[in-house]
């Protein structure tokens, strides 16, 4: 589907591909991945050990889908052994914030959360 820079969506439309985008913004590796990159462009092996629990193919996955997304960009240097470094975009770069917000709310709220997860369980 080719739209217009311009166009705006509506979340709330069934039919509307805005949908698609929440799907990727609103993914835990995404949120991870996107702060990650806030401090500059990194390695494959550096994204990994600062994030923690994900694997290789999932992180590979993530990677390529946040480069089709426009949101991170990906360069090799042509260098023995090859150098891959991924950097987030303008676009990515606009995330920055409402990332930030999401993952300090949930840093915040974690304990609440949890407790009462446990007084339904009970």
């Amino acid at each position: 589907m080719r739209l217009s820079s311009s166009w705006e969506g509506d979340a709330f439309d069934p039919e509307c591909p805005t949908r698609i985008v929440l799907d990727r913004v609103g993914d835990k590796w995404t949120v991870l991945i996107i702060g990650t990159l806030d401090e500059g462009p990194k390695r494959f092996s550096e994204i990994r050990m600062a994030i923690g629990g994900i694997t290789p193919k999932v992180l590979t996955s993530t990677l390529r889908a946040l480069v089709a997304d426009g949101l991170v960009t990906r360069e090799v240097f042509a260098e023995v052994p090859p150098r891959v470094e991924y950097e987030l975009t303008d676009l990515g770069r606009s995330l920055l914030g409402p990332v930030e917000a999401l993952r300090r709310w949930a840093e915040i709220n974690v304990a609440a959360i949890v407790d009462s997860r446990d007084r339904a369980d009970a």
